[in-house]
């Protein structure tokens, strides 16, 4: 009787592995052992959606996928490094890939000043991926996030496996402040506090589209003050942990909730969230690229919604968002046409 039970009991395990196979995906981190790196790892051995976690950096990663490998969940890891074809390992049959690899910001830099080094970066991971897991769907933390998804798309243009639908730039982390900040100023729940932050990722680019929030009456200095600190939230983590680096932590948990929303939207759960992808919203006026509320579903962005209705405040932040956007794009579809 007893090995009867043991005998049932193994039969409904394999079902109920059979019956989530198909929602079982391999997740690969690029710069897994850094400061963003390492937690966003934490948490996606936490998500039950991934069951095969790959973990590359150019040093550590072997390290922290020991440690993150002991948290109990139905998942397995395993940390590379560039000898013995490690990035080639960490990438084959791959369905997810976040690129959180590069420098962080410290006090007195620009996105911008982080440009020339993370540029390469981001560009020689890209052409990895484009060769070893051309079909994955592409998630891009590196900043300056406004440049670095054109040149993962410049990459992918040049070894023609370039779709749209797959690759995207995670602005979640101002999505995520914007309902943080709100709550502050209104003192409730940020739960409660849905925000759509549209335009790119950094400074004036950032623009929360607090009229379609659930407090479009504010105004004024309070106006002013919770847009700024939306759009420049990053300098003060930067500011407060002098020279220590730059938002990892809340970064990290924005980059796991996005890539929760692909990986529940590629499994039949549609999903909607402002990401920074290929958009016809602005395309006529040159600005290849624009964040907006993106519904993504199992080819990855399936729709791209327009703004929706905007008052004369947010479309002039707009209009000075687009400004440096296209700038930004620029630079990155440059830097790929010089240094290939």
């Amino acid at each position: 009787m007893v090995f009867l039970a043991r005998n049932v009991f193994a039969q409904v395990q394999r079902r109920a592995f059979s019956s989530t196979a198909a929602n079982a995906y391999k997740v690969a981190v690029l710069g897994a052992a850094g400061g963003i790196g390492q937690p966003l790892s934490l948490l996606l051995k936490l998500n039950d959606k991934v069951t095969d976690l790959s973990l590359y950096d150019l040093r550590g990663a072997p390290g922290v996928a020991a440690d993150v490998s002991h948290v109990p969940t139905n998942s397995t890891v395993k940390g590379y490094l560039p000898d013995n074809g490690g990035l080639e390992k960490a990438l084959t049959g791959a369905e997810v890939i976040l690129i959180p690899a590069g420098v962080p910001r410290k006090p007195g830099m620009t996105r911008d000043d982080l440009f020339n080094t993370n540029a390469s970066i981001v560009r020689d991971l890209a052409k990895a991926a484009a060769e070893y897991a051309p079909k994955a769907f592409i998630l891009v933390i590196a900043n300056p996030v406004n440049s670095t998804v054109p040149i993962v798309a410049e990459v992918y243009k040049s070894k023609g496996v370039y779709d749209p639908k797959r690759l995207f730039g995670v602005t979640t982390l101002d999505v995520l402040r914007a309902s943080r900040f709100i709550s502050e100023v209104k003192g409730t729940d940020p739960n409660d506090e849905p925000v759509t932050v549209v335009g790119g990722h950094s400074g004036v680019t950032i623009v929360p589209l607090l009229s379609q929030s659930n407090h479009p009456n504010i105004e004024g200095e309070t106006l002013d003050a919770l847009v700024h600190r939306i759009q420049f939230g990053g300098d003060e983590v930067v500011k407060a942990k002098d020279g220590a680096g730059s938002a990892t932590l809340s970064m990290a948990q924005a980059a796991a909730r996005f890539a929760n929303s692909l990986l529940s939207s590629i499994s039949g759960t549609t999903v909607t969230e402002p990401t920074f992808v290929d958009s016809p919203l602005f395309k006529d006026e040159g600005i290849e690229f624009f964040s907006s509320q993106v519904t993504l579903g199992p080819s990855g962005a399936e729709e791209i919604h327009p703004l929706g209705k905007l008052n004369e405040y947010e479309e002039k932040l707009i209009d000075a968002a687009k400004v440096d956007l296209k700038k930004n794009i620029a630079k990155g579809v440059k830097f790929v046409a010089e240094n290939p």
